[in-house]
């Protein structure tokens, strides 16, 4: 078997986000990972060559639910991942390290675009593909009042509320 791609995936959505590697029921402590929802043809393909892919089931008649795989964020690696947020509004670009990466875990998405590396393992004769985040692009909705006071820093912002003194210090 050919050894497998890095693979592109463009405009998709996330869930079960845990970029900080919070502890969970599901979730070891300091284990950074999410679930990308993937297509049905795509999750085939990839299951066939042997990625891991979840096919959850229905919990009501008629309910379509969409498989997706896990994919692993790890800073201890050769190569880190690139992990870049852009604000919709503003376009501003922030790369995010392994300090500030947690950010993704409450922020509203507009757009998502990733690449995954495979990683292939074989213990105690059994083999797989585990998706690890090679880089990704994230499109935030930002909120209006932040952009507002964006580029106020602390001491502007006390300094415009000394100057307006309030009607009942008079």
């Amino acid at each position: 078997m050919a050894k497998p791609e890095d693979i592109t995936m463009e405009g998709v959505r996330l869930i079960f986000r845990n970029f900080s590697g919070k502890e969970g029921m599901y979730n070891a402590a300091g284990n950074r990972n999410f679930h990308v929802i993937i297509d049905e043809d795509l999750a085939r393909t990839m299951e066939a060559d042997g990625w891991k892919i979840r096919w959850p089931k229905p919990r009501e008649d008629g309910e379509v639910l969409l498989p997706s795989m896990e994919v692993k964020v790890n800073f201890g690696s050769r190569k880190p991942p690139l992990i870049v947020m852009i604000g919709d509004k503003s376009r501003r670009r922030t790369e995010l390290d392994e300090e500030t990466v947690g950010l993704l875990d409450f922020v509203e998405f507009a757009n998502v675009d990733l690449k995954v590396h495979p990683y292939e393992w074989d213990v105690n004769g059994n083999t797989g593909i585990k998706a690890y985040l090679a880089a990704i692009y994230v499109t935030i909705v930002e909120d209006v009042l932040e952009l507002k006071y964006a580029n106020l820093d602390a001491d502007e912002l006390s300094a415009s509320a000394s100057l307006q003194s309030p009607p009942w210090d008079e």
